[in-house]
């Protein structure tokens, strides 16, 4: 039997995709390829062209690749873009995520994994968020993100005393970046490691938003965490379902303690070789000082770890970087 992911040609997906397979478990993939591509998909792993807002296409997927869980990873990921198109990105992000349970429901697939976001807490009032901090989303693509949530917790409860009681986990966390391979890469046109990266290809000096924060190097400081480490985790606690163990309905993948920007940025120009000198800017509004996520339970119950340095994070994403154009 095997597992599908949704959204398995993106960034994220991809590297799911390769977990799965390194672990023992058959991939299946399903994508649309609205921000993924089909380079990304291992060879031999079958792939389905379709949407999660195609509950046919979904169900009869499920059933011909005998799939017996789904790690959901297709979404609309940007939350500064959400704030202009929030209808596609309840669409994408909570249509979906419902039209994907009655596709399961009909094939009888009854254990998700959910990737969910860390931008469901908005800006909380602590700079350290634990699984029961609130959520105070500020973005439609956060609140999507919470609604889908809500969604698969109330699809558990109603299938509680069903035959095939629905077993679930969301996974929410902050930035991702690195590679796990040169074969995949963030091509997200909004995420820091790939804009940073393409302004060093260009010969332009990555910005800085802002250096008068109250942190130890005057930068905003947030939790960023390898694909790998990510991708693994998620494979764990589909590991975890299948196994029949009990998990939390929210984990964070987090690093509880966070990286500046100005770290970042420096490591990713020594990843380069470069010697250009970073620009600061005014800050953006709305930007906090710090938020990180503790990762203290999910390490405890699905093998969190944050086991590659910044220097790996930065080295690994400069080596599966396109050049320029």
């Amino acid at each position: 039997m095997a597992w599908m992911v949704t959204g398995g040609a993106g960034y994220i997906g991809a590297h799911v995709v390769r977990a799965l397979a390194s672990a023992g478990i058959d991939p299946v993939v399903l994508d649309d390829l609205s921000s993924g591509f089909e380079d990304f998909v291992p060879a031999g792993v079958p792939f389905v062209r379709g949407s999660v807002l195609d509950t046919a296409t979904v169900a009869a997927a499920l059933r011909e690749h005998d799939v017996r869980g789904v790690i959901h990873c297709a979404g609309y990921k940007y939350a500064g873009e959400s704030v202009k198109h929030p209808v596609h990105t309840y669409r994408q992000n909570v249509e979906g995520t419902g039209t994907l349970l009655d596709a399961m429901a009909d094939a009888g697939v009854s254990q998700l994994v959910f990737s969910s976001s860390a931008g469901v807490y908005g800006t909380p009032s602590q700079p350290v968020v634990t699984e029961d901090t609130a959520t105070t989303p500020e973005s439609p693509y956060g609140e999507s993100k919470l609604v889908a949530e809500w969604l698969i917790r109330d699809q558990v409860r109603a299938t509680a005393d069903s035959d095939a009681p629905l077993r679930a986990t969301s996974l929410r966390y902050f930035n991702v970046v690195g590679s796990g391979t040169t074969e995949v890469y963030d091509a997200s046109p909004h995420n820091l490691f790939p804009k940073v990266i393409r302004a060093i290809k260009a010969g332009q000096p990555p910005l800085i938003f802002g250096d008068d924060y109250d942190t130890e190097d005057g930068t905003c400081v947030r939790d960023y965490v390898h694909v790998e480490d990510l991708a693994h985790s998620h494979v764990a606690a589909a590991r975890m379902l299948d196994a029949g163990r009990p998990l939390a309905p929210v984990y964070n993948l987090g690093s509880g303690d966070g990286t500046s920007v100005r770290e970042i940025v420096g490591s990713l120009l020594e990843a380069a070789g470069s010697d250009l000198d970073p620009v600061v800017k005014p800050r953006r509004p709305g930007d906090p000082a710090r938020i990180v996520a503790t990762g203290e339970l999910a390490g405890d119950d699905i093998e969190w770890k944050m086991s590659h340095t910044i220097h790996e994070m930065a080295s690994s994403a400069w080596k599966a970087a396109p050049d320029a154009d």
